[in-house]
């Protein structure tokens, strides 16, 4: 394995190696959404966004119904199912190579969306509810445990929280996947993610983040969640929409390591920041006849 060659992923019966970064494309089917604040409200203005990722290269899909804002509580799951099932099939349909992912951790919300096409569960919980990880068995889909410690809408921001917040996010993780495998699904079909700003102060984000290689180590890929995150409006002191130019150098941080999925909102430019950070690398060429 070259130093390129990053940990593989079985999704659906097959072994994908995640070789570089993949880009993961957000749809956010919720009016609440903090980063989209609503601009995607019908049904018809969601399947032009979510082709539009298709169009910009995105090689996942993440579909949610639920935003993880946290002044406003949980919705149901049948209205969650309203809100991404559409979306799911119509892409399942169009593009049927493609990895679609539904981000949700209610087991009917799942499995409803497993039925319709998505391939992964992005489940924000930490593994909430278990049965989670039994449906991606079912289906042979991959699924995402992520580090948090709150319930799913909860806001915790403790400085006092962690002893050593690396440390404890790495234990977490293991133990999840620990608790995934036990309940029957391959440890290849599983992704980390470490849940920036999830449970986490700015500060202790970046902490994490600052020792990614030990979430690495666990020998999954890595789902990087960067995207407008509260840790780069620290740093830029500019709103959510304001973020893209942090995010994208946050992107460019970790691509020089393989094995990374990283969920963004700007596709494209997400695609230029690794494939720059690629080329500079060594990691492909350019033609010598470019002029």
């Amino acid at each position: 394995m070259d130093e390129w060659s990053g940990p593989e992923l079985l999704v659906r019966g097959e072994t994908r190696r995640i070789e570089g970064t993949l880009v993961m494309g957000v749809v956010n089917a919720s009016p609440e959404s903090f980063s989209d604040a609503g601009r995607f409200r019908s049904l018809d203005d969601r399947l032009e966004l979510a082709a539009g990722l298709v169009d910009a290269g995105a090689d996942v899909v993440d579909v949610g119904g639920q935003s993880a804002i946290t002044n406003q509580p949980e919705i149901d799951a049948a209205e969650e199912i309203e809100r991404v099932v559409p979306i799911i099939e119509w892409l399942h349909a169009r593009y049927p190579d493609l990895l679609i992912s539904v981000d949700t951790y209610k087991p009917p919300v799942a499995e409803a969306a497993l039925r319709a096409g998505a391939a992964i569960v992005n489940d924000v919980s930490g593994l909430l509810y278990p049965e989670i990880a039994d449906l991606c068995a079912a289906h042979h889909a991959a699924l995402v445990v992520m580090h948090t410690v709150a319930r799913p809408k909860v806001r915790m921001q403790d400085p006092t929280l962690y002893d050593d917040v690396a440390r404890e996010v790495v234990e977490f993780l293991a133990d999840r996947i620990r608790l995934a495998v036990s309940r029957g699904l391959p440890e290849t079909s599983l992704i980390v993610d470490p849940g920036p700003d999830f449970s986490k102060t700015p500060y202790q984000t970046v902490a994490v983040l600052r020792r990614l290689d030990e979430v690495r180590a666990l020998g999954r890929p890595v789902l990087l969640a960067l995207s407008r995150k509260d840790f780069l409006g620290a740093v830029t002191g500019r709103s959510p929409r304001g973020r893209d130019a942090a995010t994208n150098a946050a992107i460019g941080y970790f691509a020089t390591t393989p094995g990374n999925l990283v969920r963004v909102h700007d596709v494209a430019a997400a695609r230029d920041v690794i494939a720059t950070v690629e080329l500079l690398a060594g990691r492909r060429d350019l033609d010598p006849g470019y002029l």
